[in-house]
């Protein structure tokens, strides 16, 4: 196997290249059909949000998709990120352009005077939701500005000079507005000598595992680590709205974390330390974390973690992680620390422990909890100092939530245990408010918690809120979406659940909110259909079974003239999963009264094109063992999409001839999987994938096994090593910036040399500036132009097969 695994990767590399006509075809952008186009460049609905009092809504105004001019400019790749140095915070943070303020109950609205081309991002509401600060962007820098809600008028708190790169603006307990700046003495960019100042060196000494995934965007050299420095470095300081008086906390430093103590008399900050690492992200880098009084002067160390560059796959590091003030204590410092190494796959009856100090942080910590599984994170609780911890096995794939008393001597208690792959059994999840300090807690009301969720159903979604008695561990439903419409809850404005904010829509309405009060019901927006003239589209839940007995689930799109009976070219998008069983994987996750919403590069567009589209076409690989559940993935998904094809032809809606395949990301690597390793498909669409897993030889997806552990599920798992068998027309697309771990734009590059040079046929479609998503608007339509060109010939006008 090692001798076929060489030989193919050596005979693929040597492939030639495309000819020069076809490598430097530069036909420019290109378009999709008009009627696509125009709904591609309109701009989408506000977004909402509500204030934290639930008196007021914030619409935020979106503009259609950014010209490829603006994803073009300068950026810094560093340590995992993407920076724009002309602004000092991360590239293409752009999110909004205007807003409008509209009283719940719908008396007044207002638009904000804000600058010209506003560009808002970073919002963050004051407890009382009285202010909103944001971060607008111009061309030279970042300001920091303040909504007053109750008069619609804006405040430029700073100018210039706001650093939100690790954290946007956040509230104090006091009032008062904490922000990090530019430090003002930091000096002028590093510039990048022509002459190297030496090789860039890295080093590993032996005797030590060191299994990285294959992030992108990391450092490479010196220049690069004083340039990540530069930029990441800030101070934070506090504004007081009403004196206009401001207080700088603490010197200059890579800070990550501020956040006040509940009571206001302490700070809890974090900042990154070197050595730096060019092998990981920043997340990884070593981290100090203290607390200081309310004016930064050091108080306590609480933890320094070093360089985590030798993380076992899966993961965590030793020592205090996760550090958080507990939200309703006066000021008491909660952390994780793990008991097995921080190793997986170490055989242990306790994984993780809780541990807490509170103020004056001297003394031995308090041990809270220890948990059987990794510690994930809690939630505190309005009225208590008890928190719902959750702790979560990666084998079986349960998440355990437990009741803690943290400042008392009870065990955890544990009130749920559910297979996170199990929408049936779902309960919900705890609906939060926010404190006078501004932190999110559940909302309790005497012991009775309120929970909202989606409500899987084998008949479709049915979202609920429900209260749940942490005494008794019973529920009392509240509120259940029984009409047909899907509707779910988004905010709840009291404790007891009585009245409360959905968002609803329907086959004919795009989606809007409501506001449910003691049994009545009040529209707050009225947004339009954002593409009328698409609202015969006919969207369907089927469900149908492969081989093995597995029942999957779809959802199929018919064109608004579709005529029953009539067989049309059909477009099967996918993207695989892993499941412990059939009967989780089985399960029903959408609803048939959603609005079919259509933008972007959605491949839903076939539809105005006269193609059936079989949508979320159920891919599971189902194996009890997750170590071992891809090495039967291949025949899992071939037999899946053979189920998905055959149901499309039982029902008379295809031919079973004139039938393409497409995914994004993992569903591209399913796509090339599908086109070698069965003749189901005409044609396929593969949009920034992953086709060689020894270019990933530390996991992968759901994969923890490493390469060399299991060289030949690598080798049958690469459609790389397949190419040869692809003999049906494929579709390559990437974005030539795209960010995403494992799916560098040079594994399409190398798949279509592959492809193409062992007599395949093939088109690579390489997107300028794009990262592993899309978003300049010429490149969008461009993508939508190619995928339409690209079935139109090879699915909709194939030929009949020779058989």
């Amino acid at each position: 196997m090692r001798y076929l695994l060489t030989t193919a990767i050596a005979a693929a590399l040597a492939a030639p290249l495309a000819t020069p006509a076809l490598a430097q075809e530069t036909e420019g952008y290109r378009e999709p059909p008009a009627e696509i186009t125009d709904i591609v460049t309109r701009p989408p609905s506000p977004a909402v949000s509500v204030s934290p009092d639930g008196e007021t809504l914030l619409l935020l105004e979106r503009e259609s998709l950014p010209p490829v001019a603006e994803l073009a400019r300068p950026m810094e790749k560093l340590a995992g990120l993407r920076l724009d140095a002309d602004i000092n915070d991360r590239h293409g943070t752009r999110a909004y352009v205007g807003m409008t303020l509209r009283n719940l109950d719908g008396s007044v609205e207002r638009s904000i005077s804000l600058p010209a081309n506003a560009d808002i991002s970073d919002m963050a509401w004051s407890p009382d939701g009285a202010h909103v600060a944001f971060t607008n962007t111009y061309a030279d820098g970042m300001a920091l500005m303040v909504l007053d809600t109750a008069t619609g008028e804006t405040t430029t708190v700073m100018e210039r000079g706001i650093n939100p790169i690790f954290q946007g603006p956040r509230w104090l307990p006091d009032g008062r507005l904490l922000a990090m700046k530019i430090p003002d003495d930091r000096g002028p960019m590093p510039e990048e000598s022509l002459t190297p100042r030496g090789p860039a060196i890295q080093d590993a000494s032996g005797g030590e595992e060191a299994q990285t995934r294959t992030y992108q965007d990391l450092l490479e050299d010196p220049h690069d680590e004083a340039l990540f420095t530069w930029l990441g470095t800030s101070q934070p300081v506090a504004f007081d709205l009403e004196s206009g008086a401001s207080e700088v906390l603490g010197e200059p430093r890579m800070y990550t974390y501020t956040a006040a103590s509940p009571n206001g008399e302490y700070m809890l900050m974090e900042w990154l330390e070197q050595p730096f690492s060019y092998q990981v992200p920043y997340s990884r880098f070593p981290l100090t974390s203290v607390v200081t009084d309310a004016s930064g002067n050091m108080v306590s160390e609480i933890a320094r973690q070093p360089l985590a560059d030798n993380l076992p796959v899966q993961g965590v590091p030793t020592g205090r992680r996760s550090i958080i003030w507990h939200p309703t204590e006066p000021a008491l410092v909660v952390w994780a620390e793990a008991q097995d190494g921080g190793d997986p796959r170490t055989e242990t009856d306790v994984r993780d422990a809780m541990f807490g100090l509170a103020a004056p942080f001297t003394g031995e910590p308090m041990r809270i909890a220890e948990f059987e599984d990794r510690f994930s994170g809690f939630i505190g609780m309005e009225n208590t100092d008890d928190v719902l911890a959750y702790d979560y096995d990666r084998d079986t794939r349960e998440l355990r939530i437990s009741q803690i008393d943290v400042t008392g001597d009870n065990a955890p208690r544990e009130l749920i245990l559910r297979n996170i792959q199990d929408a049936y059994g779902d309960p919900g999840s705890p609906v939060t408010t926010s404190t006078s300090a501004g932190f999110n807690v559940a909302r309790n009301d005497d012991g009775v918690l309120l929970l909202s969720g989606s409500g899987a159903t084998p008949d479709g979604l049915r979202p609920f809120l429900r209260r749940f008695d942490l005494a008794t561990l019973q529920t009392e439903e509240i509120w259940r979406n029984d009409s047909e419409e899907l509707e779910s809850v988004v905010d709840v404005l009291d404790d007891d659940g009585d009245r409360f904010i959905t968002f609803f829509q329907s086959p004919l309405n795009p989606g809007n909110f409501r506001l449910r009060s003691d049994g009545e019901v009040m529209a707050l927006t009225d947004f339009p259909d954002p593409h009328p003239e698409l609202t015969g589209i006919s969207r369907e839940l089927v469900t149908y079974t492969r081989a093995d007995g597995t029942e999957l689930t779809a959802t199929l799109y018919l064109p608004p003239d579709y005529v029953q009976g009539e067989q049309l070219p059909l477009v099967v998008w996918a993207y695989p999963r892993e499941f412990n069983n059939a009967a989780t994987a089985s399960q029903n996750r959408d609803s048939p009264y959603r609005f079919t919403r259509i933008g972007g590069y959605s491949h839903l567009f076939f539809l105005t094109q006269g193609y059936a589209v079989l949508d979320n076409a159920a891919m599971p690989v189902i194996g009890d063992d997750p170590e071992t559940v891809n090495d039967t993935f291949i025949e899992q998904i071939v037999s899946s999409a053979q189920a998905a094809v055959d149901f499309a032809v039982e029902r008379g809606i295809s031919d079973g001839e004139r039938v393409g395949v497409g995914g994004h990301s993992y569903g591209a690597f399913m796509t090339a999987h599908l086109l070698a390793q069965s003749d189901i498909f005409r044609a396929g669409i593969a949009r920034s994938g992953a086709y060689n897993r020894t270019l990933t030889p530390f996991g992968f997806q759901s994969e923890r096994r490493i390469f060399w552990e299991t060289p030949e599920t690598y080798y049958m798992l690469s459609p790389f090593m397949a190419a040869d068998q692809i003999n049906e027309p494929m579709l390559l697309i990437h974005g030539d910036n795209d960010n995403n771990s494992g799916t560098f734009p040079q594994q399409s590059e190398r798949m279509f040399a592959a492809v193409r040079g062992t007599g395949g046929t093939a088109r690579l479609v390489m997107l300028p500036h794009e990262s592993h998503g899309y978003r300049g608007r010429e490149s969008v339509l461009h993508t939508l132009a190619e995928m339409i060109d690209w079935f139109d010939e090879h699915v909709a006008g194939a030929e009949p097969s020779a058989e």
